[in-house]
């Protein structure tokens, strides 16, 4: 059994593999050897006590392929932050849509989100105010493009038709329901970043703030009403193309927790369903609960656990004042390091025993960026 000091220095060793000679980090090794929005920001922000210009070197590159024009095979939209990208490459290797690839509906979110944090962290003002255009742009995204409808919610409907189905973090096919698909953690997302980037633009005197609080603000409202699951004291895990609920029992709505658009008579009911027996396990929690018929704990994610969406649910426990919670989380990732000897990016849970080899996709690859950067940031939490 490893020692704390040997777990963060393999963590360590495991990151410097994927960092490129750009400063930001593929997302993982041998199949995912490519730029990421979503991993590659979720990465970042995990690593900023660590080393806060990784996070600075990926805004910039994502700044630099942020979206001009609408493009159906590519799905660019202005504004919008790119799903995966090879640079120097201009097409998929095995997929028929061209480099860069933007079919990602939280991407640009996260990008918002992850220029708060590291102004933060920072205070890097002339960082910042050098890409407020950049953070402009995304923000115009999320008014004129990711809500095409003009009810509040961010969704995706794929416009190439040999591109993803589903564009959250559950990326899969394990959504069936009718497009538009408004997703319930990129709601979250979207409050937190239309707050945060209107302190950030009370910090640096710019002029649009009040619009996105008056959109915040009916956001949450609308929100808690139209994701709610009264019967389930749950929220759902999105709406479809109808706005009628997808009422899943998922993971999905822990991301919730860090983003303060859940109001506050409904968090607990998410902290206790996530910690129930149909989510939680001694390794983390599930991504489908395990009273759903199409629960797999062998699938990609219809029962397995990701390190970093316990990760991204522990971070509101730790906001919120769930610390008993928080730990649960960290010593369950701890344990899985320790019977696998390093964190996939999934892997599965029968009867208390993790599975990799017979997981019904590929074997996950190794290393993981943000699978290796939740467990890290878990380490350096405790050294502060």
């Amino acid at each position: 059994m490893k020692n704390v000091k040997q777990i963060k220095d393999q963590l360590i060793s495991e990151l410097n593999q994927l960092k490129t000679s750009h400063g930001f980090l593929l997302a993982g090794l041998p199949n995912f050897n490519k730029l990421f929005g979503r991993d590659s920001l979720i990465v970042s922000w995990q690593l900023l006590d660590y080393d806060p210009d990784i996070a600075k070197n990926t805004l910039e590159i994502l700044s630099k392929f942020q979206g001009l024009k609408i493009d159906n095979l590519s799905e660019e939209e202005p504004g919008k932050i790119l799903h995966e990208h090879i640079i120097g490459e201009n097409k998929h290797p095995r997929r028929s849509w061209p480099f860069p690839y933007y079919g990602s509906i939280d991407s640009t979110l996260l990008y918002l989100i992850l220029f708060y944090f590291y102004f933060e962290k920072s205070k890097d003002r002339d960082f910042v105010e050098k890409h407020w255009s950049n953070i402009e742009k995304a923000i115009d995204w999320v008014f004129n493009y990711g809500d095409k409808d003009n009810d509040l919610f961010i969704e995706y409907q794929r416009r190439n038709p040999e591109g993803l189905y589903n564009q959250g973090w559950k990326d899969s096919d394990f959504i069936k329901e009718k497009p538009p698909i408004a997703i319930v953690e990129v709601q979250g997302y979207q409050y937190f970043a239309l707050i945060k980037i209107s302190e950030l633009g009370e910090i640096l005197n710019k002029n649009f703030v009040n619009k996105l609080k008056e959109r915040a603000n009916q956001l949450k409202e609308k929100f808690n009403q139209s994701f709610w699951m009264e019967d389930k004291k749950y929220f759902a895990l999105g709406l479809d193309g109808n706005k009628k609920q997808i009422n899943y029992i998922t993971s999905n709505p822990g991301h919730l927790l860090f983003t303060e658009i859940v109001d506050s008579n409904k968090i607990d009911f998410i902290v206790k369903k996530l910690f129930s027996e149909e989510l939680w396990t001694q390794y983390g929690i599930r991504t489908h609960s395990i009273y759903e018929a199409n629960f797999d704990p062998l699938s990609y994610h219809l029962g397995s656990i990701w390190p970093h969406d316990n990760w991204l649910i522990a971070q509101g426990l730790k906001k919120l004042g769930y610390f008993e919670e928080y730990n649960k989380i960290k010593k369950a990732l701890l344990n899985a390091f320790e019977v696998i000897g390093y964190l996939p990016e999934y892997y599965g849970v029968i009867e208390d025993e993790i599975h990799l080899n017979d997981l019904k996709e590929k074997k996950p690859d190794y290393p993981q960026a943000w699978s290796s950067g939740a467990l890290l940031n878990f380490i350096l939490e405790n050294e502060k």
